[in-house]
């Protein structure tokens, strides 16, 4: 594979190059590119005879208009047993995202990180500002939403945003905690659940909490189709929100933004509905094999994970876009390198879940990448890295010295304006943000030294030995185990502060729903069980 190749992540700031593109520069035929770690789709969906089915339809499916998104989305709606008020379609879920930011976010908006980069850059693109929750790599990267409803409440964000699982540690929230962090932001404009991976999850039954949002003025659940179905190329999926909400995005969207192809796998979805089951379940199943197989690396960590991904922590030394240009040029197998998200470095990567020949070559590849006996352990250190990640310093700089205070804050800052280091204050209301620092005083004992938390170092040691044989690690951090995320206490409840007030029993909040409209009455009717998992359970079964 031609060094070239790996130049494309160097001009690539926001995710890895795109399997056309490797394959272009590779000269590779159609196919034949790298084994992909990268792209985070269900792998066992859809099935090959349904590939046969759209492959002899091709010619029908790209030749003419695909029907209107309000088509499509009675059909998904009715598979899932969703009223169609409730839910707006998009040409995937960044389409939705942009949305979301122009017509439901004012001036600011909350995110934990590290996460997926378009609730960070998207917001700060519009020059709201983004005030960033950082996850502890200490605590696994688990988000403990009391905390973050206080940082809430310290900075006064207007939107708030949680991604269940999150990307790309895979952490989980309980249906339970995440109802209970949403009645806590009752007073805030908008709340966002992105459940754009919780297909994979099996923690609970009915893990999503899509009937919930329907009923509250001010909650929206994001959720894909691409990645569940395993095509990210037809770029769809889908909101659900109270008609309000859901009806302003809707009524924003273009006419014709669902393709030919979106439709014709929205349509011969209720036919394949046990498929899709057996094909998560195979998933999850793959995820326990593929951890534990990691796990027995010499020095590498393995995150907890309820999405189709794991999020895994390099060796004491190795540093990542080494690791991912070698395994690509030398093994052919393509891994996300974390060092370009925020809130996290170039010493974790992020790894699809894959059938377990694939998982093979990964594991042998790495073996070979970070011990092999041939070149010793040729993974250079932190301070001799390649130098075209972004690694940790920018996305800390941009942190601690902004926090993500809008685009307009950044580019004063580079031409000088204001203060040294940062930009001028604005009023209060213009919607460019203000640079506050990023840590806010969230127990008694912080709260006579706020300031920014120390960026994590890696902890000193030794070089990993050449494999195989025992490697020595003085101080090996200790390797979670892939389970479920316990149920929070009850008594964490406590520490939300109070709603603005609940909604009496029967009565639909602002903009919201009954809970008998939800099941179906009162003019949104919904289809019966047709054997296809609805929304709450979507691919629980089997």
């Amino acid at each position: 594979m031609s060094g070239n190749v790996t130049s494309l992540f160097r001009s690539t700031a926001a995710h890895s190059p795109s399997m056309a593109a490797l394959a272009r520069e590779s000269g590779e035929a159609a196919g034949a590119g790298p084994v992909d770690f990268c792209i985070p789709c269900n792998p066992y969906f859809p099935t090959p005879a349904m590939f046969d089915e759209m492959a002899g339809r091709l010619r029908d499916i790209i030749t003419y208009y695909p029907s209107s998104a309000d088509t499509i989305t009675a059909e998904l709606c009715s598979l899932l047993q969703l009223p169609p008020q409730c839910v707006a379609m998009g040409n995937g879920s960044t389409e939705l995202i942009t949305w979301i930011d122009h017509l439901l976010v004012r001036e600011s908006l909350a995110v934990p990180v590290p996460t997926f980069g378009r609730w960070t850059d998207q917001p700060m693109e519009t020059g709201k500002r983004v005030d960033m929750f950082p996850l502890q790599e200490a605590g696994g990267f688990a988000l403990d939403l009391a905390r973050y409803a206080e940082f809430v409440r310290a900075r006064g964000t207007r939107a708030v945003v949680v991604c269940n699982p999150n990307n790309p540690d895979g952490g989980y929230l309980h249906k339970q905690a995440l109802v209970q962090f949403m009645d806590a932001m009752a007073d805030r404009d908008l709340v966002v659940i992105d459940e754009s991976f919780l297909e994979f999850a099996d923690a609970e039954a009915e893990p999503s909490v899509v009937q919930e949002a329907m009923l509250r003025p001010n909650v929206v659940v994001l959720r894909s189709l691409g990645k569940n179905f395993g095509l990210h190329g037809i770029r769809f999926g889908y909101l659900v929100a109270n008609p309000a909400l859901a009806g302003r995005v809707r009524a924003m969207l273009p006419k014709w933004n669902l393709n030919s192809f979106a439709e014709h796998v929205v349509f011969m979805l209720r036919d394949h509905g046990p498929e899709y089951a057996r094909s998560l379940h195979q998933v999850r199943r793959d995820r326990l094999e593929m951890a534990a197989q990691l796990s027995a690396l010499p020095g590498l960590t393995v995150y907890p994970s309820q999405g189709n991904f794991l999020f895994v922590r390099l060796p004491v030394g190795a540093e990542g876009t080494a690791v991912r240009d070698r395994m690509l040029t030398e093994h052919r197998v393509l891994v996300r390198e974390c060092g370009n998200k925020i809130g996290s470095s170039s010493r974790f990567l992020r790894l699809v879940v894959r059938p377990q020949v694939d998982v093979r070559r990964l594991v042998s590849g790495l073996e070979q990448v970070l011990y092999g006996a041939g070149r010793g352990a040729a993974v250079p250190g932190p301070a001799t890295g390649t130098g075209y990640s972004s690694g940790t310093a920018a996305v800390d700089r941009l942190m601690y010295e902004t926090n993500g205070s809008g685009m307009r804050a950044i580019t004063a800052q580079t031409a000088g304006a204001g203060a040294p280091g940062l930009a001028a204050a604005p009023s209060p209301g213009t919607g460019t943000g203000v640079p506050l620092p990023v840590a806010v005083p969230v127990a008694p004992a912080a709260a006579t030294a706020p300031g920014p938390p120390p960026v994590p170092q890696p902890v000193p040691g030794p070089q990993p030995a050449p494999y195989p044989g025992p490697v020595p690690v003085p101080h090996p951090a200790p390797v979670p185990q892939p389970v479920p995320a316990p149920v929070p206490a009850p008594a964490a409840a406590a520490a939300y502060p109070p709603p603005v007030g609940p909604t009496p029993p029967g009565v639909p909040a602002r903009g919201g729903l009954t809970a008998a409209q939800v099941r179906g009455t009162n003019g949104l009717e919904s289809v019966p069980a047709t054997g296809w998992p609805n929304a709450v359970g979507m691919g629980q079964a089997g």
